[in-house]
């Protein structure tokens, strides 16, 4: 009994060994991605990728995270968009791929330009399974990338503390990157504590999904701050807007049918917008394209004299504030004449006490140290 009873130890410590072994080659395998800091561009096409913070990461072209693969940008990492790459150079995410970019607030990821001027690079473009009235497997404006389904809670990723500087580049002048664009993102996405700084078209762009957007920073963005569109179901709570070019915010339902569905639903609430002298020429809203079902609240103006812009020819859009499907509540301005033009909707409300985004029409503390 004891010689059976030292086999059977041997043999199940033999057996505990190779399970071991078995596990410890059983982690996934890395990425077939290699990784060139000083020409940082190509297709990722399976495992994940983390970078080195220590790095600078120098973007010399397109860099895609296709479906099924990861990418992880620790905070403090640096990518830098080489001179001279305009339209060619961007970060597009895939649906079904994954991107997690953990900054923190006093060490945020930054992606950037050799060329510190407006359009000198793409920016970032992620898309995803949300629902978007545009419809479904939808090519991106910028970026081929394919986005749009029937799941408004899939998940792209994390994305913390994010600065992209001097996006926007031009194909047309009907054809131009933002600075960070989500395609058909959904609530699953963590998207909070994001800024967009110098870029050359909209700040940050939302195309449908249901993303709750949470400390956004739009500062000197060449066309509007914000935008939404095209069946966007989310939330933007907290945002910090400065230097209007044309609209402080627009949101639209669909530009070729107003009336598409779903429709544009969103509540935009905590928003602090100041004109700093760039022209703001399309107000501090723009509803348009038949608008949606939109509440605003908590909103704090510096030197803006549009409150609202809409055409006289969108009936969709007039349709909705007919309708009451246009909500604003709490809306204090600064610098601005006593008697603004509200494009048709009858807001009666006065300075009632609204902080926007924390600080009245000043910057708010959750935005010190990495937005700008």
């Amino acid at each position: 009994m004891k010689k059976l009873s030292l086999f059977t130890f041997i043999l199940s410590s033999l057996l505990m060994l190779d399970c071991t072994i078995e596990n410890e080659n059983s982690v996934a395998p890395s990425s077939s991605f290699e990784i060139d800091p000083n020409d940082f561009k190509g297709t990722i096409l399976d495992g994940t990728i983390s970078l080195n913070p220590s790095l600078n990461y120098k973007l010399t072209g397109a860099l895609v995270v296709k479906e099924g693969a990861t990418l992880n940008i620790p905070a403090g990492t640096t990518i830098t968009a080489a001179a001279g790459t305009t339209t060619s150079a961007f970060i597009g995410v895939e649906r079904g791929a994954t991107i997690n970019i953990s900054g923190t607030a006093s060490n945020p990821v930054v992606m950037t330009a050799e060329t510190q001027s407006a359009g000198a690079w793409g920016g970032l473009a992620i898309a995803g399974y949300g629902i978007t009235n545009a419809g479904v497997d939808v090519t991106s404006e910028v970026g081929d990338l394919t986005y749009g389904g029937t799941d408004n809670t899939d998940s792209s990723g994390t994305i913390t503390y994010l600065r992209v500087e001097y996006t926007g580049a031009t194909f047309t002048n009907d054809k131009e990157f933002n600075g960070v664009t989500l395609f058909g993102v959904g609530s699953g996405t963590i998207f909070k504590n994001v800024s967009s700084v110098n870029g050359g078209d909209d700040g940050i762009e939302f195309f449908g999904g249901a993303v709750d957007a949470e400390n956004l920073v739009s500062i000197n963005s060449g066309d509007d701050s914000i935008d939404f569109a095209d069946g966007f179901a989310g939330s933007i709570t907290n945002a910090y807007i400065k230097g209007i070019t044309k609209a402080g915010i627009e949101g639209s339902n669909n530009g070729d049918d107003g009336n598409l569905e779903p429709v544009t639903t969103a509540t935009i609430s905590n928003v602090t917008m100041v004109v700093d002298g760039l022209g703001n020429s399309e107000g501090a809203i723009y509803f348009k394209e038949g608008g949606g079902n939109l509440t605003y609240t908590n909103i704090v103006v510096d030197g803006i004299s549009l409150g609202m812009k809409i055409k006289s020819d969108d009936t969709a859009a007039q349709a909705r504030l007919t309708n009451g499907d246009l909500v604003i509540e709490n809306f204090n301005y600064l610098n601005a004449p006593s008697t603004w033009n509200w494009g048709g909707y009858n807001y009666t409300g006065s300075n009632t006490g609204a902080t926007g985004a924390g600080n009245g029409a000043n910057a708010p503390s959750w935005a010190d140290g990495w937005s700008e």
